[in-house]
Parts: structure tokens; sequence; C-alpha cells
């Protein structure tokens, strides 16, 4: 009777197993057979927001393949600047799941990298066309609205007063012309009320508005020095704060708009960061820029950006340099050195340009005339003239100093930087009508 038990218990136990292998046979493994050991696998490539979205597998139990890298489907183009996140770098490790297939990544912003990075920071990639230039009188309101408070009404009156000439006087030394220039001005006009060449208020604002427009051309041109067939080299040199770095970046951008070959050379080693800001203006204007180790010799910097540029065939190198108090010998000493390195064959030093702020007032004729002794000086770079009301130093700089104005800023954007013109000055100057001619 026990034989017959074991036997039928026998039977039981195959019975059940055959019918546990006809169940897997007709359904397939189980979930957890399917997930077997993890499988680790390289990311698909970020496919573009327009293509099919990726699916996991449906809810009908089947088992997702356990495959190798997937790519994407047939006739979609994958872009080769595509930016995905950080878990979905190559060597990041993918986890593939039963139960949601292939975890999808979050949508990754797509486009060129470096422009992102342009984007993220503020800064555009490229800057647009040239804008027409801005005039010089809608940015020279500050400056104007001095003088108009002084010299208002002297057009109006018949004779000449001592109240005018006192008016005169007042408004010239508020813009900050100067003692010297403004003491000139006057005694050449009161000769010429005593000779009789002026008898009334409007006569003698217009002799002045001439006189003005005289003092500012005679000065010399202000078009840049350029040597056709050479290495042009165009030197920044002023102290710190002025926006040499700014005005580098602004020159370069319309020289390449002029058809030129330029290259920047990042001379200014001791700045935190003026390398970096010389590399986003470099950026803007599609130029290449040549930079050292920070802390490093500037002069050898400039002589590898004019070695590099001789041999690329490059235009214009335009070369930064650190802030230098006019004050400090051993650092003009070093500026000298670096004009020297820079004249060397191949390189032709043709334009050596002062960077002056228009608010520091006479404190920029002061560094005007050091800078001229040491490093020889050819013009100046007038900036953030639209930001003061002293514009007046303009007269100053090219009266005492025979130095030329050559470009001057009135705003803060790319055009902002425009050549100078001694009629469009004197006009921004004065309320009424332009200078005679």
């Amino acid at each position: 009777m026990l034989a017959v038990w074991i036997v039928i218990a026998v039977v039981a136990v195959v019975a059940a197993a055959a019918a546990v292998a006809w169940r897997v046979r007709r359904r397939g493994p189980s979930v957890v057979e399917a997930a077997g050991p993890e499988v680790l696998e390289a990311p698909a490539p970020h496919v573009p927001s327009d293509a099919p979205p990726r699916r996991g597998p449906s809810s009908s139990g089947t088992a997702p393949p356990v495959a190798g890298p997937q790519t994407a489907p047939p006739g979609t183009t994958v872009p080769p600047s595509t930016t995905v996140p950080p878990e979905a770098q190559p060597g990041a490790q993918t986890r593939r799941t039963p139960e949601t297939g292939p975890q999808t990544p979050p949508e990754a912003v797509t486009g060129d990298p470096e422009a992102l990075d342009e984007a993220q920071s503020g800064v555009a990639d490229v800057l647009p066309e040239l804008a027409e230039p801005p005039r010089l009188r809608d940015r020279m309101g500050r400056t104007r609205d001095r003088l108009s408070g002084y010299l208002r009404g002297i057009r109006s009156r018949g004779a000449i007063g001592e109240e005018d000439w006192e008016s005169i006087e007042a408004a010239l030394l508020g813009a900050d012309v100067g003692v010297a220039t403004t003491t000139a001005l006057l005694q050449d006009l009161r000769q010429r009320v005593r000779d009789g060449d002026l008898r009334d208020g409007d006569a003698l604002m217009s002799a002045l508005r001439q006189d003005l427009c005289d003092s500012l051309t005679s000065a010399g041109g202000a078009q840049l020095q350029f040597v056709p067939g050479a290495t042009n080299v165009w030197l920044f040199v002023g102290v710190n704060g002025v926006g040499k770095t700014t005005t580098i970046g602004k020159v370069a951008r319309r020289q390449v708009e002029d058809g030129r070959s330029v290259l920047l050379a990042a001379g200014d080693t001791f700045r935190a960061a003026a390398a970096e800001q010389l590399g986003m203006w470099a950026a803007r204007a599609e130029v290449d820029v040549v930079r050292g180790t920070e802390g490093g010799d500037p002069s050898a910097v400039v002589f590898d950006a004019v070695q590099r540029a001789a041999a690329r065939g490059n235009d214009l190198v335009l070369a930064d340099t650190a802030g230098r108090l006019h004050t400090k010998v051993n650092l003009v000493e070093e500026l000298k050195k670096i004009r020297r390195v820079a004249d060397r064959p191949p390189g032709t030093v043709t334009e050596v340009l002062l960077v002056l702020d228009a608010t520091t007032g006479q404190n920029g004729l002061i560094q005007a005339q050091q800078f001229l002794q040491a490093v020889g000086v050819t013009g100046v770079v007038l900036t953030k003239l639209d930001g003061t009301a002293k514009g007046g130093i303009v007269v100053a700089i090219q009266r005492e100093l025979g130095l030329p104005v050559k470009l001057v800023g009135i705003g803060e954007g790319a055009d902002d930087l425009v050549p100078f013109d001694a009629e469009q000055f004197v006009d921004a100057l004065f309320e009424d009508s332009p200078v005679a001619g």
C-alpha cells in the first residue's frame, strides 16, 4: 500500500513540473528572469525634437530585448554639435530596466557649445553688422547743457559787455577746456572786438565757434595711420579703468568690417581676466588673439603676435598693454620696451593710441603729457564722452599738446566708438546753428 502512495506522489510531482514547463513555454520567462544581470550600454545619440519619441515596452508583459547600443532610426540626422546632459555623456552608464525600458534623459539643448556658452554669459557669439554711427550731437547733451547755461542769450545782445566775457570764461572753464586754452581763446576774441571785427553778441558767438573748430583741426588729421603691405602694430596705452580692452575690441570689429585682417595681442598680463576679456572681444569680431601666461613678459606676447601676424599675412596687430600710472617710472620703462619690441621687423608701429577717460577732465591732460614723453603717443582715444560735462578736454589736448583726438567713445554699444570730427564736435557743444563755413 505504501508503494502505491509513493508512485502516486511521484506522478503528481512530475505532472506539476510538466504544467509549469508548459506555462513557461507559453508565456515566456518571468520578470526576474528577463531582468537577468544588470546591463550597461552606451547612450543613444540625442535625436532632434521633431523626431518621433522613443517608447518603452508595452504593457503586454513582453520583455524588452537585451541588445547592444541603440542607434537612431534610419533616415534620422543627428547634428554633430548636439549637446547632451552630463548623465548621457560618452562613458556614462545607462541602466535598462524591464519595467520602463532604457531611461531617456531630459531633452537636451542643441546647438554649438561655444555659442551656448556665449549665450549663457549674456554675450552674442558674433556681433551684427555695423550700424549707422551715432551722432556726437545726440550723445553730448551734458557738455552742451553746461555751456548753454552760460552762453544762452549772448547772441541776442547788441553791444558786447564785460558780463559776456565772464560768461564765456565760466563756460569754457566749466567744460574743462583748461585755463591756458581759455585764456588764449579770450585774448584772440578781445583783440578782434577792439579791432572792430566783432561788433555784437551774434558775431562773437560765431567767432568763438570758429576758433574752437580751428583749434581742433590744427593738431593734425584724425585718420588712423596704416601702411599697406606691412605688418602694422597699433599699441593701446593708458592707466587702468579707462577702457583700453573694450576700445581694442571695438576697433578690431571696425577694422574687420573695413576688410583688414586683424590679430589681437593680450599684452596686459598683470590684470586678472584681462586676457579673457580680450578673448571675448576677439570672438565677437571673429579674429584670433595671442596670449601668454598670467604675470608673464608682455613684450614677449607682443613679439610673438607680430611674428605670427607676419607669417600668416595679417595686416594689423592690435596690442593691449597693462594699465600704467604715468608717475611710475619702472612701469613706463617697461612700456618703452614693448614699443621697441613691437617696432622691430617685420613689425611697424604706426599708431600709439593713448586711451583717456573723458570724465577725468584735466587729469587726462597730465596723463597725456607723461605718455607723450615716454612712448611717443600719436593720437588719443577719448572714452565716456557721453557721460560727462567735461567734453572740453578735447580742445585742451589738441591745442596744448598738439595730439589729435582720433576716436571718441559716446556709448556702451559696439558701434559707439566713432572717428572724431572737429566740426561735428563743435556743433554738439552749442544749441544753435552749425559752425559757419
